[in-house]
């Protein structure tokens, strides 16, 4: 039944809202279909994921043959901290918003802020 209310645009990897949408969520995601991130990158600096990549093979190249431990654990803590500090800053505290930004679900929100002491 989602699927025949909202659909994916191929060519835009945007989704097609349906007409019942709010004005706010149905500008929200033209601003985001319509965003190149590519052209907002100045030049030379690298993307997040090829920033992730580096930052690995540097923490194997450190462990000279050590078993890694807890890799996964560790990269996103190092991650979601900041993207959550950064969203809270940039939502002024408010954890509905915020929350929306990133896609997640409020309660879910609060229960990792606390983990990371932003709460």
């Amino acid at each position: 039944m989602l699927d025949e209310t909202f659909g994916v645009d191929e060519d835009s990897g945007g989704i097609d809202l349906p007409a019942f949408a709010p004005a706010r969520l149905q500008e929200a995601e033209t601003l985001r279909a319509s965003l190149d991130l590519e052209t907002l990158r100045p030049a030379g600096v690298s993307t997040l994921r090829e920033q992730v990549l580096s930052s690995v093979e540097n923490y194997f190249a450190l462990l000279e043959g050590e078993q890694a431990k807890d890799l996964y654990d560790l990269v996103l803590a190092e991650v979601e901290a900041p993207l959550f500090a950064a969203v809270m800053h940039q939502t002024r505290g408010n954890q509905s918003k915020a929350a929306i930004v990133l896609g997640l679900n409020r309660g879910t929100l609060r229960t990792k802020l606390k983990q990371y002491g932003l709460l």
